[in-house]
């Protein structure tokens, strides 16, 4: 626009014949010097002595900064006027519905990006679509700009170009709904919302309402946009279920951990959004799915740049919480978003429920994973090597790699146009801070489909992952004179034993360790290491000898509480005799596999008769429990946590919805001995906030 724009205006204005303008407007008056430059002036005033007002107008073309005078003449009354703005944000109204976001507990309008959503705006007259121009606004961050995408103006009118289309539903007496389609690839976020009106004398904008504000988030329903999910169980599980299952324990004896994601609940949205605030995250990158949850990754533990969540292996939990006593994610996001300082304590199952709480709230379809007997390999040569000294224990001091009982991650949905065709769908995503990437504590998304295939060239941590499921475990003996190391055994099976989810629609785990690798031994497998080799995949072609002589350890089942009898069984395959000295030692472990307490040290000695078996002990040895419960609280590795349903029910007379009601939930002792310094916590997703009880 050139200053030859600038229009004159001089009009008789009368106080008491002039309409106010509706509080909607801004009351700053912007004037454009001959200079070009823009300053603020007074608003014009009205008095007794004074009937005529002088007005410098700027046509100019629709800005989310310029508005008209608070106060204006008369003549300007057959331009529209904006009366009101509704959004249509209550949860029964269309836009919650249809966009499936009213089980928030948020008061403002939530919508998904790629779907139509609407409004109405109500004028002083009816609209007139060939005589009126008006526009909805949309702004996004401190420096909105068309070019990046953050500041969107869009118009009903079918002759103006705008990145998210705009039409007019319905338009009776004074108020036109408007509906509105944002790009599928939009920003994801919270948008303040405008209405402006074109005049030939200037913009009549709103004033900035916080009520308006719309929050646009990921659409797993829409094909265009990169998270579409086509399988609606699938989808309703990891979009909209708010509570779901842990699995932990051991392969062969797997345990439940009930959680409550509590994505919808009050204050857990903006929570989200403010942990890619505090991770600086570019407005212009947080509509990329690919990009969000690489940032969470990161910004979830707490390692290298303030995050969510402190993490504790130590047993000491002193200054925190537990890992171990926290039944959901909405405490943790609410308590980081307060106090803008990391939550006190995780372990990976807690990052892992967290990280699934926040993909969720965002619209990406996420769930937990737990893989059983994990590799953490140290020193990335995607082996896991255990060093033993002279003596056949483990070289604590030189063994760096390490085998978790089991680990928990995340898996996303979306598409990956960064790699070839083919590997999007699930993506790996771990927030447990193990290994740097790129110079912080995080891990992925990594193509569930490369992993594979070992496909591990592609980003991001794909060789991490793969080495959490199909490392060789080597064991090395450590030559005490020279410190070389030659290998003794190898066993290729042992890692990623098993890999499962919660099943979609119930309360029952799904065994996905097909989707990892293939079955142990098939000659896909070995097509798929030896593709892995490629790619820097250093596996042990060394085959040690077996040995003629095998130990067995009976299985025994036992009772938490009861005393165990454990029992060794040799056996010589040779045809001479054989002399065996060992160590037998129990110890209390964590489930990273790092050992704390001893509580069990033989050292027999065996004489074995060939082709003949022997048993250590027609009795074996007996093992207390009551003297490993004691070491296990030292340790603070006990845990029961239970997912209990009221057996007693009192109501109130009154069973209006709003009233209390009391529960009552009873807990039995499982061992033979009191219970003392007991720390109750209970949760009801949706019925009440958690709860602490500490009994001495």
């Amino acid at each position: 626009m050139n200053l030859r724009d600038v229009t004159f205006l001089q009009a008789q204005a009368h106080p008491s014949k002039s309409r106010p303008i509706p509080q909607l407007f801004t009351e700053t008056e912007v004037e454009i010097t001959a200079q070009g430059h823009m300053e603020k002036t007074q608003g014009p005033s009205y008095d007794d002595k004074s009937a005529s007002l002088s007005l410098f107008l700027f046509i100019i073309p629709l800005s989310p900064h310029l508005s008209l005078p608070r106060s204006l003449p008369t003549l300007l009354s057959e331009f529209l006027d904006i009366w009101n703005v509704n959004m249509l944000r209550n949860p029964d109204e269309v836009n919650k519905r249809q966009h499936t976001t009213h089980l928030y507990a948020n008061n403002h309008l939530i919508v998904r990006r790629g779907q139509e959503f609407q409004l109405k705006v109500t004028f002083d007259r009816p609209y007139k679509p060939s005589d009126d121009q008006f526009a909805v606004e949309f702004v996004i961050g401190c420096s909105p700009q068309f070019s990046k995408g953050t500041y969107i103006p869009v118009s009903v009118a079918s002759d103006r170009q705008s990145p998210w289309a705009g039409r007019v539903v319905d338009s009776t007496g004074d108020v036109v709904t408007v509906g509105i389609t944002p790009a599928p690839d939009c920003i994801v976020g919270k948008w303040r919302t405008y209405v402006a009106v074109v005049t030939p004398y200037g913009i009549r904008r709103t004033r900035q309402d916080e009520s308006r504000d719309v929050y646009i988030l990921f659409n797993p329903w829409v094909a265009a946009d990169s998270v579409f999910l086509d399988d609606g169980n699938e989808r309703e599980e990891c979009v909209l279920n708010e509570v779901g299952v842990i699995y932990h324990g051991a392969y062969d004896d797997v345990s439940e951990r009930p959680w409550n994601f509590g994505q919808f609940d009050y204050g857990v949205l903006d929570a989200c959004l403010f942990i890619m605030d505090k991770a600086a995250m570019p407005i212009t990158n947080r509509g990329d799915p690919i990009k969000v949850a690489r940032i969470a990754s990161a910004m979830l533990n707490s390692r290298d740049d303030d995050g969510v969540l402190v993490g504790n292996w130590s047993g000491d939990y002193t200054y925190g919480v537990a890992p171990t006593s926290w039944t959901g994610s909405t405490e943790i996001l609410l308590n980081y978003s307060s106090s803008k300082m990391p939550v006190c304590y995780a372990q990976c199952w807690v990052y892992a429920a967290v990280f699934n709480t926040f993909l969720r709230c965002l619209g990406i379809p996420a769930r937990v994973v737990t893989n059983f007997f994990s590799s953490h390999d140290n020193d990335g040569n995607l082996k896991t090597d255990i060093i033993l000294d002279e003596n056949g224990r483990i070289d604590k001091q030189r063994t760096k790699d390490s085998i978790w009982n089991y680990h928990c991650w995340n898996e996303c949905y979306m598409s990956r146009p960064d790699l070839p065709q083919g590997f999007g769908g699930w993506q790996v995503v771990d927030a447990t801070p193990q290994e740097t990437s790129d110079g912080m504590y995080r891990c992925g998304p990594a193509s569930v489909h490369a992993i594979k295939h070992g496909q591990i060239c592609f980003p991001f941590d794909a060789p991490f992952v793969f080495a959490e499921v199909n490392s060789d475990v080597v064991f090395y003996s450590r030559n005490p004179r020279d410190g070389t190391l030659e290998p003794v055994k190898v066993n290729s099976s042992h890692v990623g034993r098993m890999v499962v989810t919660k099943a979609p629609g119930q309360d029952a785990r799904r065994d996905i360790t097909d989707q990892y690798k293939f079955p142990e031994g098939s000659p896909e497998e070995r097509t798929v290491l030896e593709k892995a080799e490629e790619y820097g995949c250093q596996r042990e072609k060394a085959t040690p000898p077996e040995a003629d002589v095998e130990l067995d350890m009976p299985l025994i089942e036992v009772r938490v509480g009861d005393d165990f009898e454990l029992k060794l069984e040799f056996n010589n395959k040779s045809d001479q005799a054989r002399t065996g000295e060992m160590y037998v030692s129990g110890n209390v472990v964590y489930y990273t596999g790092v050992t704390s307490s001893e509580f069990l040290f033989k050292t027999p000695k065996v004489i074995l008769d060939p082709m003949k078996g022997w048993q250590v002990g027609e009795e074996g040895w007996w093992v207390l429990v009551r003297s490993i419960f004691y070491l296990l609280v030292a340790s603070q590795l006990l845990t029961h946590v239970s997912k209990a349903r009221p057996n007693k029910i009192h109501e109130n007379e009154s069973k209006t919805q709003g009233d209390k009601m009391f529960v009552t939930v009873e807990f039995t002792n499982p061992f033979k001995f009191n219970l003392e310094d007991v720390y109750i916590r209970v949760e009801g997703p949706g019925v009440m906030p958690p709860k602490y009880k500490h009994y001495r």
